[in-house]
This record gives C-alpha cells, sequence and structure tokens, in this order.
C-alpha cells in the first residue's frame, strides 16, 4: 500500500533547474496514525483504518472514544480505510507521512469536485447553444427531450439540467514535482479535485507508462 490522506492547500508554480515554469497543486499530506489493523482471519479481508488531525476529546462521543483508547491513540478528526496487500505489516499507533514518495512518482488523486448546484444543459453538458439572431427564440435550452408519438416518453439516464458537481472524483497518472518531508506536503503536477482545505487521498497510479 502506497498512500495517503491530505488537504488541497490551492495551486501555485514553481521553478525548475532549467528554468522552466510548473503549475503544481500543494497538498498538506498526513502524518496519518494508524488506529484499527483488520486481517483476513479476523474481519475477512487485510485493511488499515488511518486518521487524520488531532481532535478534541469533548468533541468525540463514547463510541469513537472507547475505538480510539483500544488502539491506543488520541482521537482524530478523518478515519478512512485502506487496503492493503497480503504481507505488509502494521502495528496501531504507527505513522505514515509523506516520505513514502518521492519525486517523479506518478500518483492518482481522489478527491470531491466543487458543488456548483442546479445548473442548465449547456453548462452541465457542454451542449451546444442556439443561434443569436433576430427571431430566434432558442438560445439556451436543450432542445428535444425526446420523440413526440412514440416512445413519447424521455428515457432513464437523458442529459439534462440538474445537479452539477459535487461528485468522487479521480483524477489518474499525476507527477509529484516535490516531496517536503519537513513540513508534510506533497506538491503535484497539474490540478487535482476539490475546493480548498478539501480532503484528498493521494495513491500510487494503477496506470504504468
Amino acid at each position: 500500500m502506497k498512500s495517503i490522506i491530505g488537504r488541497k492547500i490551492g495551486m501555485t508554480q514553481i521553478f525548475q533547474e532549467d528554468g522552466s515554469v510548473v503549475p503544481v497543486t500543494v497538498v498538506q499530506a498526513g502524518p496519518m496514525t494508524v488506529v484499527q489493523v483488520k486481517t483476513v482471519e479476523k474481519d475477512g479481508y487485510n485493511a488499515i483504518q488511518v486518521g487524520l488531525e488531532e481532535l478534541d476529546e469533548k468533541k468525540v462521543n463514547q463510541a469513537k472514544k472507547g475505538h480510539f483508547e483500544k488502539g491506543g491513540v488520541t482521537p482524530l478528526r478523518v478515519l478512512q480505510e485502506m487496503r492493503i496487500d497480503e504481507g505488509e505489516a502494521f502495528e496501531t499507533g504507527q505513522e505514515i507521512a509523506v516520505d513514502i514518495f518521492e519525486a517523479g512518482e506518478r500518483v492518482d488523486v481522489v478527491g470531491t469536485s466543487k458543488g456548483k448546484g442546479t445548473q442548465g444543459a449547456i453548462k452541465r453538458h457542454n451542449y451546444s447553444r442556439g443561434r443569436e439572431t433576430h427571431g430566434s427564440k432558442f438560445h439556451r435550452a436543450s432542445g428535444a427531450r425526446a420523440a413526440g408519438t412514440y416512445p413519447g416518453r424521455v428515457f432513464p439516464g437523458t442529459k439534462g439540467a440538474g445537479r452539477m458537481g459535487n461528485e468522487r472524483v479521480t483524477v489518474q497518472n499525476l507527477e509529484i514535482v516535490r516531496v517536503d518531508a519537513e513540513n508534510n506536503m506533497l506538491l503535484i503536477k497539474g490540478a487535482i479535485p476539490g475546493n480548498k482545505n478539501g480532503l484528498v487521498r493521494v495513491t500510487k497510479t494503477v496506470k504504468q507508462n
């Protein structure tokens, strides 16, 4: 397993040694703490539950408080589960930091896209617009939704206006430009999904060049 949770700080640009400018997204990643280790024998699969960002004990309910005490860790705000391969060994309380990655590695980034509320078909699905000429009454409508007499209904899944954004999005095969282990930061080339301060998961890419 090569994965870490973090928060998107924002975008900036850095200069390479050859003078070229590279746009990067800064991710404040980890360190994560292993809260629970799951095994095939006990749980049916191999995984670890990891936590991020310490939380005031007063803000934790009794069930979670007992869960954290069982793992021997302080309460954490964010909890996520990660599958691990057979043979990988982790212990509760173990920390996982950004130094598991190196500059030049390729990663996939998973996040939640920005919510844009209800939008029309042009913005949501990139439909073409109508003419702006004199007499035209068709500008930003989505056009015919279905045939008239037969079948006389709109088929399920037809693209149209509706809620846009606020969905789980994965961007694959991005390059890590720099790893700042001292400040727990990853600089990833290009854009990644989500708002500033949004949660993201950075994982070794499933695509190999």
